[in-house]
């Protein structure tokens, strides 16, 4: 049995890591907006167009190749079990961004 101060340090280690990472998120986000407000006051500020059919493919695959590997993990390592579901959930999620891919492609093709 471990030592109540090793399970304090434990638990607390997480939520260290949550609130580090919930600060330096917040920073980057405030620092971002104080730079762009500058850039647009001053006039050189030109928006990024954001391609949702490259992001969708992108992150679609690494979801569905990341679900399939921890699939195969979990089928090795406990049989078909629930651990099988997290597995499951981004590769579901992987392949359906690959599907919306796959029908915006169709219908700009076909919109010309």
């Amino acid at each position: 049995m471990p030592s109540t101060a090793a399970q304090v340090i434990v638990s607390i280690i997480p939520i260290v890591g949550i609130v580090m990472g919930c600060t330096v998120i917040f920073f980057y986000l405030f620092w971002s907006y104080k730079l762009k407000k500058e850039m647009i006051e001053k006039g050189i500020y030109s928006r990024t167009p954001f391609d949702m059919e490259i992001f969708s493919l992108l992150a679609g695959l690494v979801l569905f190749i990341l679900g399939l590997i921890l699939v195969f993990f979990f089928l090795v390592k406990e049989g078909f079990s629930y651990g099988v579901l997290s597995g499951l959930i981004p590769s579901a999620i992987g392949l359906s961004l690959l599907i919306y891919v796959r029908i915006a492609y169709k219908i700009k093709s076909k919109n010309g």
